[in-house]
This record gives C-alpha cells, sequence and structure tokens, in this order.
C-alpha cells in the first residue's frame, strides 16, 4: 500500500504534462522572509548568511529534500538592501537549482529609520530536470522519459514589505518568468507556477524580556490548493525562541481544477530557535502530518543555521534595526 501511494505522490507531482511544480515548503520562513519575499534583502541592516536543510516526509521513498543559503545587506546608509540566495530541491525525479540576486529599495517611513516600505526584485536563473530512471508506474502503457532532461530557464520574482518596531506586512510572487518559458523538446520536465505570498504579524510585549510574535502567511499558486500557515513564536531574553504553527488548505476563490473532495493536508510545526551569541542562530523545525499522511510519514525534519556580522558595525554606521522579528 505505501509503494502504490508513494507512486502516485510521484506521478502527480513530477509528470510535467499532469502538474506543475510547486515551491519547495520550509517551516522556518519567518526567521528570513527573503527566500519568499525579495523585499526583505537588507531588513536586518547588518551582512546576514542564512542556511536551510529541510528533509520532508521522512520515511517515504522519494521526499522532497531542500536545501538553501542566502546572504544579504545594505548599501547606500540602509537605503538599499541586496541579496544573493541558492537553492537545491529534489522531490522524487524531479529536481531544481536556482540562484537569484535580490535588490529592495528602502524607504524611511519615519526619521528614526525604524519604520520602513521596502519595493524588491529578484532576477536569477533556475536549472530543471527531471530523471526518468526513478519514476515507476502502475501503468505499463503509461508514456515515461527516458534518461535524464535538463534545461535552464530565467526567472524574476517581485514584492513589497513593510516593517516599524511591532509590525510587518508583506507581499510577493515568484516564478513570474520561468512559468512563461517554453521547455522545448523536454515535455516532461515540470513547468513553475507562479507562487504568491502574503504574510504579516507583530511583536507582542508579555513583560520583561518576554515577547509574543504570532504571524500568518497565505500562499497560492492559482491551480493548487491554497494554504494558511498560522504561527506564534515566544522570544525569552532575546536568547530562546519556541513555538509552532499549523498548517492547512483554505478556500479563498473557486478553482475549476480542483477536485470537490479534495482534503487539506494539514500539519503541526514545533520550532525551536536558540541564540548562543547575540550573532548566531540555530534552529531546529519538526512538522507531523495531521491526517491521512500520518500513517505514511515519520514527520519532516528541518535545520537552520544564521549568522550576523556585528549589529554594532550597523549602530556605528547610524543605522538603527528593526524590531527583533529574527
Amino acid at each position: 500500500m505505501r509503494k502504490i501511494f508513494v507512486f502516485a505522490l510521484l506521478l502527480l507531482s513530477a509528470a510535467g504534462k499532469l502538474a506543475a511544480q510547486q515551491d519547495a515548503q520550509y517551516s522556518q520562513y519567518m526567521f528570513n522572509g527573503m527566500y519568499i519575499n525579495p523585499a526583505y534583502a537588507g531588513y536586518k541592516e547588518v551582512l546576514n548568511l542564512h542556511s536551510y536543510y529541510r528533509a520532508q516526509w521522512t520515511g517515504i521513498e522519494g521526499a522532497p529534500r531542500s536545501f538553501s543559503v542566502a546572504a544579504d545587506g545594505v548599501v547606500n546608509d540602509g537605503n538599499v538592501g541586496l541579496g544573493l540566495q541558492i537553492s537545491s530541491d529534489k522531490l522524487g525525479a524531479q529536481s531544481t537549482q536556482s540562484a537569484y540576486a535580490s535588490y529592495a529599495y528602502r524607504i524611511r517611513m519615519n526619521e528614526e529609520g525604524t519604520s520602513r516600505l521596502s519595493l524588491g526584485l529578484g532576477v536569477g536563473v533556475a536549472q530543471l530536470g527531471i530523471d526518468g530512471s526513478l519514476m515507476h508506474t502502475l501503468d505499463p502503457e503509461m508514456e515515461a522519459p527516458v534518461g535524464k532532461q535538463q534545461t535552464i530557464v530565467p526567472d524574476a520574482r517581485a514584492g513589497i514589505y513593510y516593517a516599524d518596531e511591532r509590525f510587518f506586512l508583506g507581499f510577493s510572487a515568484d516564478n513570474l518568468v520561468a512559468s512563461r518559458m517554453s521547455k522545448g523538446r523536454f515535455t516532461y520536465i515540470p513547468q513553475p507556477r507562479p507562487h504568491f505570498y502574503l504574510t504579516g504579524g507583530m511583536l507582542m510585549s508579555l513583560g520583561e524580556n518576554i515577547h509574543l510574535k504570532p504571524s500568518f502567511l497565505f500562499k497560492d499558486d492559482t491551480g493548487g490548493p491554497t494554504s494558511l500557515d498560522l504561527n506564534a513564536f515566544v522570544l525569552f531574553g532575546e536568547k530562546l525562541w519556541l513555538g509552532g504553527s499549523y498548517r492547512t488548505g483554505v478556500k479563498l476563490y473557486e478553482k475549476a481544477n480542483l477536485q470537490k473532495d479534495l482534503k487539506n493536508r494539514n500539519a503541526a510545526v514545533a520550532a525551536i530557535e536558540v541564540f548562543p551569541t547575540a550573532d548566531l542562530r540555530i534552529g531546529y523545525a519538526y512538522d507531523f502530518a495531521v491526517g491521512a499522511l500520518q500513517t505514511y510519514t515519520n514527520g519532516s525534519h528541518e535545520i537552520s543555521i544564521a549568522f550576523s556580522l556585528s549589529r554594532a558595525a550597523s549602530k556605528a554606521k547610524g543605522l538603527v534595526a528593526c524590531p527583533k522579528f529574527f
């Protein structure tokens, strides 16, 4: 039964004629928003290095594996943010490697610079591939790719992001160019689909050295189910984040191509973020499925590491960082 489930999952996810490519899912995106919004580049106003590794749906053959590294910082007295992101994703027979450079124009909304409206643009390339030798089918007459197919396409993403000392809100879209590029003779490579992200949240004081950060994320690709993440984290003494998320599907509008009885793939997330020093953060998140998938998977594991070059340097330059949402 498990093999049947895996075969169906891989075919629906990787066959170019049946489905479009989905963006990688991260559970700690709220600690570096540049992964979903280029306007986030330079938000911390210091040189920030960040990395993710995610093993999703462990226990299922061919389940997603994702890795990404990113760096961003500011120039022009903090009015411009620059970023670079490199990612690698693999799902069964399907693979994607990409690189993006991001530019964010950061508009001061007050004299102190603690309130900013950022307009961001990211440009890059993505290598899309599929390995026919890793594909399996229960239908011997079903046509499948032979060997490996790979193609490189240009891409772009855009976003807007507002943040002040207590509140943040952002909207972004990606795969704006890659989704329109022809794959030529590589008909089995999944076509990237534009994804749209709406995220927001706030920081609230619960007492001395204790803060609560509730937030949300809507993710939609106009074709598949819309997902909603509800997140809540508590910061203790600027040394420890504890919290979690609940991810579920929501119906914002009618999508003719979706099954009427399609069930949501719900998941719950538990996460911890530790700051061994003021400039170093180490995070871990564990996702466990809620619903039909929970009998097939041992959950998802995600590790993140971030390092920010001395915040003292930014203060010496007169830059005032936005609230500690990291």
